[in-house]
């Protein structure tokens, strides 16, 4: 796909993201790498933005250089900032109690701790980028899991073939002890992102090298 028609194509596709002001976002493409910048009215939009413009086929990388910009003024420090992101994480269910520790600077959270599961260290994150004010996310968080299952190559192999969303047939999965190494070639760069997120859901795992190629 040419550059044109690829840019095109993502903009109609931040166009159809609720949530996205696609008006204050601009867009560039080169070689398949998409450039995103301008302003945009909240960290999580931001997220938004990003993750509309990973699911355009065609996409092979994303630089993200979007300015956050609140519109209505802030009337809150860092530490009330960290007692709403302290309250919300103890809320959800899906991460472990007191194990999430926060840190907040100039509205830039730091989270830290460990957790036994990848999917509770996204939910973390996700718990805490839609707070007001919020102006960038460090997920420090470690993965330290309870107990380990072997044999995870066949398992995550197993689940690529489940999945509909993308062709595993390119991708060559080697695991050395908990981690978890992913070569080979995929499509998009939304199908890089579900590979990965996918060996990530292998018991015991605390490391995925993503070494996936887009072509």
């Amino acid at each position: 796909m040419i550059d044109p028609a690829l840019k095109q194509r993502v903009l109609d596709e931040l166009a159809w993201q609720p949530g996205v002001d696609e008006a204050h976002v601009g867009v560039t493409v080169r070689g398949g790498v998409v450039t995103l910048t301008g302003q945009i009215g909240s960290y999580a939009q931001k997220c938004l933005a990003e993750r509309a413009a990973g699911r355009v086929t065609g996409v092979r990388a994303i630089a993200e250089e979007l300015e956050i910009c609140y519109l209505s003024a802030l009337d809150h420090g860092d530490e009330a900032m960290a007692k709403r992101a302290s309250d919300i994480i103890s809320w959800d269910l899906s991460v472990p109690t007191d194990r999430v520790k926060i840190k907040i600077k100039n509205g830039w959270v730091t989270l830290a701790g460990d957790v036994d599961w990848c999917f509770q260290k996204q939910a973390a994150e996700a718990d805490v980028e839609g707070l007001h004010g919020v102006m960038g996310v460090s997920n420090a968080i470690e993965i330290k899991p309870k107990g380990w299952v072997g044999g995870v190559e066949g398992q995550i192999k197993a689940a690529f073939r489940r999945n509909a969303e993308f062709d595993a047939e390119n991708i060559v999965v080697t695991a050395d002890g908990r981690m978890v190494t992913l070569t080979g070639q995929v499509s998009s760069y939304h199908e890089r992102t579900l590979a990965a997120e996918t060996a990530w859901s292998a018991p015991g795992i605390t490391q995925v090298h993503d070494l996936l190629t887009v072509e």
